[in-house]
């Protein structure tokens, strides 16, 4: 029975950074698309966790030129998600059905724990790998050598699903069975999967 490995942004989650953290650039700022666009750069340090919480929330409110407090900003931050219910649907029925499902996702310590305890669906997962825990993002081969080693996964039985081409590549490097999933055409997955699952419904 294949073990699935789930990315959590664009796929089970929705989200949308710009328009949660726009609201706290001045009315009066010069470049707000650019300063936006900066904030956004750094988001792979930090979920690298090669920065702290506290400096990267300091270096962002500067970056936004923002007199809003630390909490605010983490509000904000963390304001940005929605649940994709189709794949939710999905996962509830691989569990159901007795598969093991990984979340593999590059995120960051602003957002974890706190989207788990948001959205108590989580809970059908039974474990994961989290970049910032990690000290290496996706698409970088260290963290889905980690992936395997800590979760003794076969990559040919192992099925991943993630949003970005980059990420796949190296998944398929590694010899995972793999999917780019698109929040507007779940459709296109749940036909991937039936087809890698109706062989083993067969055999048994």
């Amino acid at each position: 029975m294949p073990d699935f490995l789930f990315d959590i942004g664009k796929v089970l989650l929705d989200f949308d950074f710009e328009s949660s953290l726009s609201k706290f650039l001045p009315a009066n700022h010069p470049n707000p698309t650019a300063a936006l666009d900066k904030l956004l750069a750094r988001k792979d340090e930090f979920e690298a966790g090669k920065v702290n919480t506290e400096d990267y929330t300091r270096w962002a409110l500067d970056t936004l030129d923002s007199d809003v407090s630390p909490e605010s900003f983490h509000h904000a931050w963390c304001d940005i998600f929605s649940p994709n219910q189709p794949m939710w649907d999905t996962a509830k029925k691989l569990r159901a059905e007795g598969h093991r499902l990984i979340l593999f996702s590059n995120t960051n310590a602003i957002h974890c724990p706190w989207v788990f305890e948001a959205f108590p669906e989580f809970s059908l997962f039974h474990g994961a790998v989290l970049s910032y825990e990690v000290g290496a993002i996706k698409p970088q081969p260290e963290i889905y050598q980690h992936a395997i080693e800590k979760f003794s996964l076969t990559p040919e039985n192992t099925l991943y699903i993630d949003d970005l081409p980059a990420n796949i590549a190296t998944g398929q490097e590694f010899g995972f069975q793999t999917h780019q999933y698109h929040l507007t055409n779940h459709a296109a997955f749940e036909h991937w999967l039936s087809q890698k699952l109706s062989p083993l419904k067969t055999e048994h």
